[in-house]
């Protein structure tokens, strides 16, 4: 089996620069991304934000556990690749695009190579696609509602 890559993009009735802080607070998002069920951070930028920190994550099929390592672009982009853990590789991202008039556009990316026994668990009709919607719409989504809100 090959990598699952996919992405999805959302238009949020909310100014970029909320959408990115949203989206940088990692240690916040298992509030609002309910795939994503711990953070635990192990070092930060000068700002305060997450730049290695091990997820727990439901991927349908499975809970995985991966170590990230995190890159910001301010405003623009949130990036990471994972170093170590249940998936041979995965990498991922943020983008967001400032559409004037308090909306932006948020993008979220991933690749994932599950490797040779978690592919296992991912043949079957509809398997890979359902996991990749799981995956992607639960982020884009979630991060909408929460910048939407309040």
């Amino acid at each position: 089996m090959g990598a699952i890559t996919g992405d999805k993009t959302v238009e949020i009735a909310a100014p970029v620069e909320r959408c990115y802080a949203i989206a940088a607070d990692l240690e916040r998002a298992t509030s609002w991304y309910p795939v994503l069920q711990e953070v635990e951070v192990h070092r930060r930028d000068d700002a305060g934000r997450p730049l290695s920190a091990t997820l727990v994550t439901d991927a349908k099929v499975r809970t995985l556990t991966g170590r990230w390592q995190i890159e910001y672009a301010e405003f623009t982009a949130i990036s990471w690749v994972q170093d170590k853990g249940d998936v041979k590789s995965l990498e991922g991202s943020w983008r967001f695009e400032d559409l004037g008039s308090g909306l932006t556009r948020a993008t979220y990316a991933m690749a994932v190579d599950p490797g040779r026994m978690l592919g296992l668990l991912l043949r079957g009709p509809g398997v890979v696609d359902s996991v990749r919607r799981h995956l992607m719409d639960n982020a884009a989504e979630g991060l909408k509602q929460q910048a939407e809100s309040s």
